[in-house]
């Protein structure tokens, strides 16, 4: 007896705690540094730098809308410019969300704010503010993630296609995307200290 009611106890302190530590979640973080070289041999597509499956978080859930809605939530977006060239070059990374299932424009995008300097810049998006955020069937989730080094001319303005491209590359960032459920608010405290570690 004693042991049911234990294994009930145990139960509801997890069902009561879980939506607290699934409320955000890291997409990923990665640190690279990315030359012009790299711009030019990426595969399938120039100066992209991709985060496969592999290297997205193992918590990542498959359906991005149930029991927690990411799908409507917002997404976190820090990057810690490392190393730029200099010249102070306007430069952000569009980074865009390569679903399992498509429609439409089969993928969709966010971004960095334009940065000229080194340094740790943060904001945050809807996750249905961004271009064509609807093309994705978020719930059955998303494969990888596309980031693409670009200049501030807009969408095409991939930064290998520059003729001073030498303001652009090398440059060594470390870019996080963290996911946060919707009606919740992003909280640094949960994740400062993978941060403060480096």
């Amino acid at each position: 007896m004693k042991n049911c009611i234990l294994l009930i106890v145990v139960n509801v302190l997890l069902f009561s705690c879980s939506p607290k530590t699934a409320t955000q979640f890291i997409l990923f973080d990665e640190e690279f540094t990315f030359t012009y070289q790299d711009a030019l041999t990426s595969s399938p597509s120039k100066s992209h730098y991709y985060v496969t499956h592999n290297k997205l978080f193992p918590n990542v859930p498959k359906d991005w809308t149930y029991p927690i809605d990411y799908r409507n939530g917002s997404v976190h977006i820090r990057i810690e410019v490392i190393e730029k060239p200099i010249g102070n070059a306007p430069t952000k990374w569009t980074l865009c969300y390569i679903p399992n299932f498509r429609k439409n424009n089969e993928y969709g995008c966010t971004s960095t704010d334009l940065f000229t300097t080194t340094g740790v810049f943060e904001k945050d998006v809807s996750m249905n503010e961004f271009w064509e955020n609807e093309s994705i069937i978020w719930s059955k989730g998303i494969q990888q993630m596309d980031l693409i080094i670009k200049d501030d001319s807009g969408g095409q303005g991939h930064a290998h296609k520059r003729p001073d491209y030498e303001k652009f590359f090398p440059t060594k960032v470390r870019i996080t995307m963290i996911q946060v459920a919707k009606d919740e608010t992003y909280n640094p405290k949960q994740f400062q200290h993978i941060f403060d570690s480096e």
